[in-house]
């Protein structure tokens, strides 16, 4: 009995213990505590110490990361001083009219901070790095019509050239008033100016100002700008949509033809796999043996991009030789590529206009086209590529090519693509509508100086060639290129249905004895050191031999 007493005797007052410590941790030692409590000695904020959030029910959200972040709650001042309790940055959206998680993403109801943020083991959701904070508004946002990265620089680049600063404010620059300029004149903020709207008369109104002031700032600092200037500077303000870098990523994203091998919302290639939702992966489910540094989604993207093979053992994403600007800003698109399941009255315009209307996240110029679709493979001015491990890519810009190929044989090539190679089709279901296609092909000739096929397109037109003379010449001069059986390999797959079905026997016969300029496709209507020149008949018999496939199909 007395030995039972004391049991109980001991056990509670271990109990009380706890309790007490409990008790002291919740009141005196939580972080969003001390936080509040450095606030409270500012008596003029008046603020109270106690636990807050942030409550929505229509998204059946509750975030109680404002019980830290206390001027980012919903009628709390900002305390200046402190960067954990200060004021959210100026954005288009009340935060507290969305909570944080669905921006941010993390662990909305812990009270922790390493829970919070989602560095809890096996939390699947952490939230996205503060660096890259703005990739949250890919949640509910997709931007549309996004221009090619190149023209975004240049307009970026223009802005300073023509000292568009010293009167409008960019990104927290400029802004500034000339040297007697009235005091009272104000010049829009341009940082969202895709939002707000500009008048797309501003170029013509300038000019009417600076003729109306024969001296003073307006003649001195404004001088006439090129249409091509202007267009650039179009598509700059145009981008400007509340999150420029972000808009900056996904123009990269597409220019260097990401999209030839990923589908985001339903469309570009199928040879990797679909990053709809890349921006939601569970960092628990990834593989980080070859991943140096901190055991996040930040550290994976940035590894992948430097070595895709070294971090996905098997991975055909080549090494683009990135800079460490353009792995930044993808890696930025790789957190914003994720998708809420907010009510659909929730949904912004460029979603909706997306999913229920259509509308194209690339902007539509033969340009833009080309880099989103095909720049990875085949280069950015379709100068042809080669990575290590993998078959080269023709280039599909050189005089040579262009001088021999019909725009009908191209566009059919881009349509329907190549069977069993990488080349994917790429008609109306996987991106690319017939009119988008011709863009396109007229890309690519002004890639190639404008350089058009001398001869009529006629596929009904045979050479006439021996077939059993070009088998035996094609097992001489063209399998250790083009495969045994037209397989491919170094070389072009010619036993290939598309090619076969848009190809002429001309186009063939011309490419075999001009070769192609710049590849390892030799001249072989020339003698070299180490063979003779094949003469015409000859050509023509490794046509009729190669068209032998087409037969037997």
């Amino acid at each position: 009995m007395k030995k039972n007493k004391h049991l109980l005797l001991w056990s509670s007052l271990g109990v009380l213990a706890l309790l007490v410590v409990a008790a002291v941790q919740e009141n005196f030692f939580k972080e969003w505590r001390r936080h509040q409590l450095r606030a409270d000695s500012l008596a003029e904020h008046g603020i109270d110490v106690r636990l807050r959030q942030v409550v929505v029910p229509s998204l059946n959200v509750m975030d109680r990361c404002v019980s830290c972040h206390v001027g980012m709650a919903p009628g709390e001042p900002a305390i200046a001083g402190d960067k954990v309790l200060g004021a959210h940055k100026p954005v288009v959206h009340d935060p507290a009219e969305f909570g944080c998680t669905v921006c941010h993403g993390g662990q909305g109801r812990a009270t922790e901070r390493a829970d919070a943020h989602g560095d809890a083991r096996h939390w699947p959701e952490p939230m996205i790095p503060a660096k890259y904070a703005e990739a949250g508004c890919g949640t509910c946002h997709t931007h549309i019509e996004v221009p090619n990265y190149e023209l975004v620089l240049r307009g970026e680049k223009l802005v300073e050239r023509y000292d568009c600063l010293s009167c409008h404010a960019l990104d927290g620059r400029g802004g500034t008033l000339r040297p007697l300029a009235a005091a009272t004149v104000t010049s829009p903020d341009l940082t969202y100016v895709g939002v707000r709207g500009y008048d797309a008369q501003w170029y013509e109104k300038h000019v009417a100002k600076r003729a109306a002031s024969p001296d003073g700032p307006w003649h001195a600092s404004f001088g006439d700008i090129p249409e091509m200037d202007r267009e650039a500077l179009r598509v700059l303000l145009d981008s400007r949509v509340g999150t420029p870098r972000l808009v900056e990523a996904k123009a990269l994203f597409h220019t260097l033809g990401c999209r030839g091998c990923h589908k985001i919302g339903g469309v570009g290639g199928e040879d990797g796999p679909d990053l709809t939702r890349e921006g939601e992966k569970d960092p628990g489910l990834a593989d980080f043996t070859h991943v140096p540094g901190p055991r996040s989604l930040e550290s994976w993207f940035k590894a992948h991009f430097r070595a895709p093979a070294t971090v996905v053992p098997g991975s055909k994403m080549p090494e683009f030789s990135l800079t460490e600007e353009q792995i930044d800003l993808l890696t930025l698109y790789m957190f914003s590529l994720r998708r809420s399941d907010l009510p659909e009255a929730y949904w912004p315009k460029d979603r909706i206009r997306v999913v229920r209307f259509g509308a194209s996240e690339f902007s539509r110029d033969g340009e833009t086209l080309y880099g989103t679709f095909c720049a990875s493979c085949h280069g950015a001015a379709g100068e042809g590529m080669r990575f290590a491990g993998m078959t080269a890519f023709p280039a599909i810009a050189s005089e040579g090519f262009l001088a021999l190929a019909s725009d009908r044989f191209i566009a059919e090539t881009i349509r329907k693509g190549r069977p069993g190679r990488r080349m994917a089709a790429w008609g109306h279901a996987n991106g690319l509508t017939d009119e988008e296609v011709g863009k396109v092909v007229a890309h690519l000739r002004a890639l190639g100086n404008g350089v058009m096929p001398a001869a009529p397109d006629d596929l009904a037109e045979r050479l006439g060639g021996e077939k059993a003379r070009g088998a035996a010449l094609y097992a001489e001069h063209c399998t250790g290129c083009h495969g045994k059986t037209g397989e491919g390999g170094e070389g072009t797959a010619l036993n290939n249905s598309v090619l076969l079905a848009t190809a002429t026997d001309r186009y063939m016969a011309e490419t075999i004895r001009l070769g192609r300029p710049g590849t390892s496709m030799p001249t072989f209507g020339m003698a070299s050191t180490v063979r003779p020149a094949l003469a015409s008949d000859e050509i023509a018999a490794i046509v009729a031999h190669i068209r032998t496939w087409e037969v037997t199909r």
